[in-house]
């Protein structure tokens, strides 16, 4: 079984993302990132063919629009997948690779809840050069999108950070990054008070994700949500960093993050624009944005 991506016929901005994805997935290579099975494109039809993985998008599964419920181990095993692909991506792609477009919606479950990476239209190769950034018109989704690119137009490696910090915060807390015109960076940063059980988030928590005594590595866990979408990308850690330290968290909850090398396998139980998430943003959040305006994707 196979899953089709179709483009809308004749849209110019679906052909450019369409070649995008096609030129980066043959040639990536990752068990976290989405498998091209084929494409066409002939005669304005232009489809893309993928694995199928069986339980949807990880979105589907926070916002109980399926059967799935997650347990914090396996929201464990979902951050540690997802970090590993964009690792990989930032690393191990020659040249390396921005996904620029990462939320809950392109990260995609298996059969055994194993997450990996999807939807590549909008990634970015970056130059093997000293700078470390490439300038682009900015493009992204909304509430994941870091503020530092949107302004300067400058994107690195941790533009992809900033959205996967803000993907954490999704997986603790089960709530769109910008609901009834409130920020979930701003939310989590606001109610945080690191003297109180699970640091004071209790009324934020997920409350599917199981009972306060479960939660082992918790805190640790928000602490690295929150270092991914500091403000500056410099004081972001890299995706590698962030691998290791989700590998540590899951070892305080008596997880393996490395069951193949175990007997028995793990169980999967422009400065001078405003800031992107000022209320007035978030008033006129629509979605996905491909460039210093907001357009529904």
């Amino acid at each position: 079984m196979v899953a089709v991506k179709r483009s809308q016929e004749n849209s110019l901005q679906g052909g450019h993302e369409f070649k995008t994805e096609i030129e980066l997935l043959t040639r990536v290579h990752h068990k976290n990132l989405v498998n091209l099975v084929g494409f066409c494109f002939d005669q304005g039809e232009q489809m893309l063919v993928y694995e199928y993985l069986p339980n949807g998008t990880l979105k589907e599964s926070l916002s109980g629009m399926s059967v799935i419920r997650l347990d914090w181990k396996k929201r464990l095993w979902i951050a540690l997948d997802a970090a590993r692909g964009l690792s990989y991506l930032h690393y191990l792609a020659d040249p390396p690779i921005v996904h620029r477009d990462i939320k809950s919606n392109n990260i995609l479950l298996d059969s055994h809840l194993h997450a990996k990476v999807a939807d590549f239209g909008l990634s970015k190769p970056m130059a093997d050069d000293r700078k470390g950034h490439v300038t682009t018109q900015v493009k992204g989704t909304m509430g994941y999108l870091d503020p530092e690119y949107y302004m300067t137009q400058l994107l690195t490696e941790k533009s992809d950070v900033y959205s996967f910090g803000v993907l954490l915060l999704e997986l603790i807390t089960a709530r769109k990054p910008i609901e009834r015109n409130k920020y979930i960076v701003r939310e989590v940063k606001a109610a945080i008070d690191r003297k109180k059980e699970l640091y004071g988030l209790g009324q934020l928590v997920d409350s599917t994700i199981g009972l306060s005594n479960t939660l082992a590595g918790f805190n640790r866990f928000v602490d690295l949500a929150l270092m991914c979408v500091e403000e500056s990308g410099t004081d972001r850690p890299t995706m590698s960093e962030v691998v290791k330290q989700i590998e540590s968290i899951m070892q305080l909850a008596g997880i393996n993050p490395n069951p193949e090398s175990a007997s028995t396998s793990a169980s999967y139980d422009d400065s001078s624009r405003g800031h992107l998430y000022g209320n007035e943003a978030l008033v006129n959040y629509s979605g996905a944005i491909h460039s210093p305006r907001s357009d529904t994707k």
